[in-house]
């Protein structure tokens, strides 16, 4: 039976013969009696008909059946509402609003009578799908909050129901938040800081402050909502739809009034809805409600992002307060793991100690440089608890004996509920069950002693950073103990020099004072005796990597303006936005050694920077983040004093003595004493006697094995080579230096001749020999 109503324009509209309400769009006919009976049916109906040609519609659309019902109210109204100016020539509507009506705009019947202005939606954003809903799930049922269920996150009742970790630390940050949520105006802290310092957390743990009630009363009914931009952007085809969806979310906010909306990444609002030819972007269009505080926005981002699209965009900068989120220090991030170990020992099954914690704090700063804490701690801590998880056998074999019983429970239970029960097979199989299950008992208390190691958490960093797991695991002072010994295996006749220098960085690292300042040195003496060696084998003990040496040559900054490139350009220069050269290295290698290569050629206002360095131990860089120096090892090398070659006068002065006295008077003409008095120890080197010569030349040699052995060749040679090739380069002006040269000549141009000339032939073997006339290169197959 069919059923018709009519529209106002008088058309008559067949409607669905079971609601009775909803326009027919699909048609039935069968035959009854004989006679032939049509029926029209809504979607809604049609679909709990079961008809399958609508089943499979709705799974190609990917269209759910709350979404359903809405798109055939949509169809129904707009149908009831339309006239005959709709298809006219230049009316007011058109086709393509049909259809974007159509499939967009299902109104709730409460905000049917709403002008647009009052309305929280507009055109065709008034409709949210439910499957977009990230709060309570209730979509379309809950009427009064529809833009806030679907595109944000309750984080309060997310508290009250103990979904969100335990948030430790970040007192000072939540208090300065709150002290700004309850201004009058413009109360919107904007929360700034590096990638994993923790901004999200501070939102979370106001949303748990709120829960608990632990809020000034102007915050005791707030809610925190966290905003999903990518959900608010999605799906949204055509003009209008986006600024609908935006202006119906702040109309829910102002109706409810006790909203605080949070929104992460929140320099991506600047961009987000923009169209060609249109300005209204989501910023733009909080900016109103913002600054009358109708809204209340809590915003995170980092400093670059907070610099690159905040700061330029001052009518939305000042709406917002700033606060700074700092990286918190290692004691900082060790009381955050303490909070939060709890919940990875429970995923993991495993046990995690105090002094593991500590570890995973420090070798994450130490090792991990590209990103910040606690992050880089608390990832590092879970990969190293799954790592120990999977190499766990008692949980691997408590899977299966899980699983063993299962089964065993479910064939006693089939032999019970038999018509005939086969008894013997019962008790065995229930003697079986309770062996395992003794078995499963014994294995849970050995697995309640799997312990995370200090190895598990080298082995994560190797696999991160490629650094050697054994080296890792090597602790700071075991380092220390064997430094002075393995560098004076490879520093060679300068071992007054390296007992300095080991004595000052083993004062630096014990830290027997509260002041930490950097360790630094002045390397002085001729060229070619050690210096910049000294300073490559400081790095090589003590950081096992290329990467935490910073190397500096001082010819580039005999300028003025060479400062900014240092610490970055100041606002208004070209090249504010780069990162300065020293002090973005150091902040992402905090562990490392600095060289200041020939400090005497750098501009003066070049020693300013390195005073404070040296005397406070760290340094502001041009955006305005105080880069910590603590950690580094800062060398200085100069050849002052070295030429010349004016003897000492006076009794009992050796000749250390005197160099001494001579690079210190060169040092005072061009470094203020403040400076030579924050400096740890100015280290003299001597000049490199005939038997350095030769033990360097034997160094040298025995580095020629590695490249050649790669290639299947053996390299022998005499214990007189070395000493040959010293008589060689004993006496001229560069040191060690010489050495390398002379074995250039007269070895390795050889070698290269032999290898290129017996291609052919493979070469198995070749030896160096000193003779009378010189330096024999042989070979053999």
């Amino acid at each position: 039976m069919c059923v018709y109503s009519y529209r106002k324009d008088g058309i008559a509209v067949m409607r669905c013969s079971r609601c009775k309400k909803r326009e027919a769009v699909v048609f039935i006919q069968s035959m009854q009696g004989g006679e032939k009976h049509s029926e029209g049916l809504c979607l809604v109906c049609a679909r709990k008909m079961n008809i399958p040609q609508i089943k499979e519609y709705m799974d190609q659309m990917g269209i759910t059946d709350d979404q359903l019902e809405e798109y055939a109210d949509a169809m129904t109204d707009l149908s009831d509402n339309i006239d005959s100016d709709m298809f006219k020539m230049g009316g007011t509507n058109s086709l393509p609003n049909f259809f974007n009506a159509l499939f967009n705009a299902a109104k709730p019947t409460d905000e049917q009578n709403m002008t647009a202005e009052e309305a929280p939606g507009q055109g065709a954003d008034a409709d949210i799908p439910d499957s977009v809903g990230k709060g309570d799930g209730k979509g379309s049922k809950d009427k009064k909050r529809k833009f806030l269920n679907s595109f944000c996150t309750d984080l309060t009742a997310r508290a009250k129901e103990g979904k969100l970790d335990r948030i430790i630390g970040r007192d000072k940050e939540i208090a300065r938040t709150i002290q700004i949520l309850c201004r009058r105006q413009k109360n919107n802290p904007c929360l700034i800081g590096e990638p994993g310092v923790g901004k999200t957390a501070i939102a979370e743990g106001l949303a748990q402050k709120i829960a608990a009630g632990e809020v000034p009363f102007q915050l005791t009914n707030k809610e925190v909502f966290l905003l999903d931009l990518t959900a608010l952007v999605a799906g949204t085809q055509f003009r209008g739809q986006f600024e609908g969806r935006i202006k119906g979310l702040i109309n829910e906010i102002k109706t409810e009034g006790n909203i605080i909306l949070f929104i992460d990444e929140i320099h991506n609002i600047v961009g987000a809805g923009d169209s060609e030819g249109s300005t209204m972007n989501t910023a733009n269009i909080l900016k109103p409600a913002l600054s009358r505080g109708e809204l209340q926005v809590i915003g995170a981002t980092t400093f670059k992002e907070y610099r690159k699209y905040i700061e330029k965009d001052s009518a939305l900068e000042r709406r917002f307060q700033p606060v700074t989120v700092n990286e918190p220090t290692i004691e900082d991030t060790v009381e955050v793991l303490k909070g939060i170990k709890g919940y990875y020992e429970e995923h993991h099954r495993v046990k995690i100690s105090d002094e593991l914690l500590r570890m995973c704090a420090v070798l994450s700063e130490r090792y991990i440089n590209d990103r910040y804490l606690p992050d880089k701690a608390i990832d590092l801590l879970d990969e190293a608890c799954a790592n120990r998880s999977i190499r766990s056998i008692e949980l691997s074999n408590e899977h299966d004996m899980k699983k063993k019983v299962s089964d065993l429970e479910k064939e006693i239970k089939t032999i019970e509920d038999g018509d005939e029960p086969d008894f013997e097979a019962l008790a065995e199989k229930k003697s079986l069950l309770i062996r395992e299950k003794n078995e499963l008992d014994d294995l849970d208390k050995k697995i309640e002693n799997i312990n995370v190691e200090d190895s598990d958490l080298a082995k994560v960093i190797e696999l991160w950073t490629g650094i050697p797991a054994n080296k890792i695991e090597e602790t700071e002072f075991k380092k220390l103990a064997a430094l002075n010994s393995e560098m004076k295996k490879r520093i060679i006749g300068q071992d007054k020099a390296v007992d300095l220098v080991c004595e000052a960085i083993k004062r630096s690292r014990v830290q027997l004072t509260k002041r930490r300042r950097p360790a630094s040195f002045i390397f002085v003496g001729p060229t070619g005796v050690g210096k910049t060696e000294l300073v490559k084998v400081i790095n090589d003990e003590l950081f096992n990597g290329t990467d935490t040496l910073i190397r500096l040559d001082m010819t580039e900054y005999m300028e003025k303006f060479s400062v900014s490139s240092l610490i970055g350009s100041p606002p208004g220069y070209v090249g504010y936005d780069d990162a300065g050269e020293l002090t973005e290295k150091v902040r992402r290698h905090p562990y490392s050694v600095i060289l200041f290569d020939e400090i005497e050629k750098a501009h003066p206002d070049i020693m300013n920077l390195l005073l404070q360095i040296l005397d406070e131990g760290h340094v502001k860089d041009a955006q305005g983040r105080s880069i910590n120096f603590e950690n580094t090892i800062i060398c200085m090398t100069s050849n002052a004093g070295s030429s010349d070659k004016t003897t000492g006068l006076g009794f009992n002065k050796t000749e250390g003595d005197i160099s001494r006295e001579k690079a210190m008077k060169a040092l005072s003409e061009f470094l203020r004493p403040e400076f030579l008095g924050r400096v740890d120890e100015i280290v003299v080197f001597d000049p490199l006697s005939k038997e350095s010569y030769a033990e360097i030349a034997g160094l040298m040699l025995t580095e020629m094995k590695d490249p050649l052995s790669e290639k299947g060749i053996e390299l022998k040679y005499d214990k007189r080579v070395p000493a040959a090739i010293a008589e060689k380069a004993y006496g001229k002006k560069f040191g060690a230096r010489d050495i390398r040269s002379v074995i250039r000549s007269e070895i390795e141009d050889k070698i290269a001749d032999i290898i290129v000339e017996s291609a052919s032939k493979p070469v198995k073997t070749i030896r160096i020999s000193a003779k009378k006339d010189g330096i024999e290169v042989s070979s053999s197959e």
